[in-house]
C-alpha cells in the first residue's frame, strides 16, 4: 500500500475518530458514575492526560516496530502470537466493529432525530440508516483512500465548528452570570474506585481512537518524524476541546437534564439556540460520519496486518489490483459491525468495549516496558521517560481490575469470549498437519475472495 498520509492527515485521522459518538454520548455516563459536576470534569481531564501519556508510550511503539497494526504487531513483537491472536480475536469481533456500530447508531439517531421532535426516532429507522451508512462509507474506503482522506478532512472541520457553537453558547450563558450549577460542584461525589473506573470508561471512550494512527503507520509519510508530532499536535487539541465542551454542557443544563437525555448535545441545542436548535443533530451527526469514516479506514488495516501474518484467512490480507486498498478486509469488518448494529443498550456496550480495550493496552504497554528490558538495543527513533509507561501501566491496571467488582457481568463475558480465542488459535493456527479436506477449503475460499474482488496479494503485486 502507498504512503499517501501526510502529517496534516495523521492530525486529521487522530481528531476526526476521537472527536465522534463519545463527546455527544459519554457525558451522561461520565457524570452517572461520577456522582457529580465537579468530579466529572476531573474525570474528563484525567482521562484526556492519560490518553496523551498511552499516545506518547505508542509512539515509541510506533516508531521502534514501523508495522502497521498497532497494538497487534507490538503484543506479537513482545509476547508471541498467541497474546497477538487473542487480541486480533477480540478486535475482530468486540472492539472494532461494535465501536464502529455504537458511532452508526448514533449517527443515525441524531440525523433523525428532527423528523420526530416529540419521542425518539423508530428502532427499525435507525438500525436501517445505521447499515447504509456502514455500507456507503466501506464502498469509499474500497475505492480510494485519498477520498477517504477528503471526507475526514471535511467532517472533522464540521464536527470541531459544532463544538466551537456549545462552547462558544455555553460561555456566553456563563458571562450573564449563570453559575449555579458551580456553588457546589462536588455534592454527591461517588467515591467507590469502581465506580470511579467505570467514569474513566465513558470518558476514555470518548478519547478512543488516539491509538488509531498507529495503524496505519506503512501508510504515514516519514513516520518517524510525524507519527509523534500529529499526536502532540491532536491530543491537547482534543481534551482542551472536550474539557470546555463539558463545561458548557453543565453550566446550561442541570445534572438531571443530562442524565435524562440521550442526546445531550441535542438537549444543550433545544435550551440555548431557539429556532437554530436544528442545526445541532446535523453538526452531530457530521462528526460521527467523520468520526466512523476514519474508524473504518484505520481497523481494515489492523485485520489486513492480521491475515498478512497468518492469523486471519489469507483472503484479508489481498489488496484490489487497480485501486491498492484492503477490500476484502473492508468487507469482512462491514458485515461484523452490522450483525452489531441491531444491538439496543449503547452503555452497556460502552463498559464492555472498555474493559477488553483496557485490558489490551495494559498488556501493549507491559510489552514496551519488557522490551526496554529484554531488547534494549532495539533501534528506538522515540524513546520516552520510563516513568511514563509505569504511570500509565499502574493506571490501566487499576482500570482493569476494579470494574471486577461492579460490572461482574461483563467482565466475566469478556474475559469468557477472550479465553474462547484460545482453543480457535491452536486449531486453526498452530496445528500445523491439518487434514487435507480442511486446508483444501481454506485454500478454496482465499482463491474465491481472490476471483470475486479482484484482488491479489500485497507481495504479488509489487512482483
Amino acid at each position: 500500500m502507498k504512503k499517501e498520509l501526510a502529517l496534516k492527515d495523521g492530525v486529521m485521522i487522530i481528531v476526526g475518530i476521537i472527536v465522534g459518538a463519545g463527546i455527544f454520548v459519554s457525558p451522561k455516563g461520565v457524570l452517572r458514575y461520577s456522582g457529580s459536576v465537579g468530579q466529572a470534569i476531573i474525570v474528563w481531564i484525567m482521562s484526556g492526560l492519560l490518553s496523551m501519556i498511552g499516545a506518547l508510550c505508542y509512539a515509541e511503539l510506533g516508531t521502534m516496530i514501523p508495522k502497521s497494526g498497532g497494538d497487534y504487531a507490538y503484543i506479537s513483537e513482545a509476547f508471541g502470537p498467541l497474546p497477538a491472536f487473542l487480541y486480533l480475536w477480540v478486535a475482530l469481533f468486540i472492539l472494532v466493529p461494535t465501536g464502529n456500530a455504537i458511532t452508526a447508531i448514533t449517527f443515525a439517531q441524531y440525523i433523525l432525530q428532527p423528523l420526530w421532535p416529540v419521542c425518539a426516532p423508530p428502532y427499525g429507522a435507525v438500525r436501517l440508516l445505521a447499515a447504509v451508512t456502514t455500507c456507503l462509507l466501506t464502498v469509499i474506503n474500497c475505492y480510494n483512500v485519498k477520498w477517504v482522506t477528503r471526507v475526514q478532512d471535511v467532517f472533522t472541520a464540521t464536527k470541531i465548528f459544532a463544538l466551537c457553537i456549545i462552547v462558544v453558547a455555553g460561555m456566553w450563558y456563563l458571562g450573564t452570570g449563570h453559575v449555579e450549577h458551580f456553588e457546589d460542584p462536588m455534592t454527591g461525589t461517588e467515591t467507590k474506585p469502581g465506580y470511579i473506573a467505570l467514569a474513566f470508561y465513558s470518558g476514555l471512550f470518548s478519547y478512543s481512537g488516539w491509538n488509531y494512527l498507529n495503524y496505519v503507520t506503512e501508510e504515514l509519510k516519514d513516520p518517524y518524524r510525524n507519527l509523534p508530532r500529529a499526536i502532540c499536535i491532536s491530543m491537547p487539541l482534543v481534551t482542551i476541546t472536550y474539557v470546555v465542551t463539558n463545561i458548557a454542557y453543565f453550566v446550561v443544563l442541570t445534572r438531571e437534564e443530562i442524565l435524562a437525555s440521550d442526546a445531550v448535545a441535542v438537549t444543550f441545542g433545544d435550551k440555548m439556540l431557539g429556532v437554530f436548535s436544528f442545526t445541532m443533530p446535523f453538526f452531530v451527526a457530521c462528526s460521527t460520519f467523520g468520526s466512523l469514516n476514519g474508524a473504518i479506514f484505520a481497523s481494515s488495516r489492523l485485520f489486513f496486518v492480521g491475515a498478512r501474518q497468518g492469523h486471519l484467512p489469507r483472503a484479508i490480507a489481498l489488496i484490489d489490483v487497480k485501486r491498492l486498498t484492503p477490500v476484502p478486509s473492508l468487507i469482512f469488518m462491514c458485515l461484523i459491525t452490522l450483525l452489531l448494529v441491531v444491538i439496543e443498550d449503547v452503555y452497556v456496550l460502552i463498559n464492555y468495549v472498555s474493559f477488553v480495550e483496557a485490558l489490551f493496552i495494559t498488556i501493549s504497554v507491559t510489552g514496551l516496558l519488557y522490551m526496554r528490558k529484554k531488547k534494549p538495543h532495539m533501534e528506538r527513533p522515540i524513546k520516552v521517560n520510563i516513568a511514563l509507561p509505569i504511570i500509565f501501566f499502574v493506571i490501566c491496571a487499576f482500570l482493569v481490575t476494579f470494574p471486577c467488582y461492579v460490572s461482574i457481568e461483563e467482565v466475566s463475558v469478556a474475559i469468557a469470549f477472550i479465553l474462547c480465542g484460545i482453543p480457535v488459535y491452536y486449531v486453526t493456527i498452530a496445528w500445523e498437519s491439518k487434514p487435507v479436506w480442511l486446508q483444501r477449503s481454506f485454500n478454496n475460499f482465499n482463491d474465491l475472495c481472490a476471483k470475486l474482488f479482484v484482488c491479489v496479494p500485497e507481495d504479488s503485486h509489487h512482483s
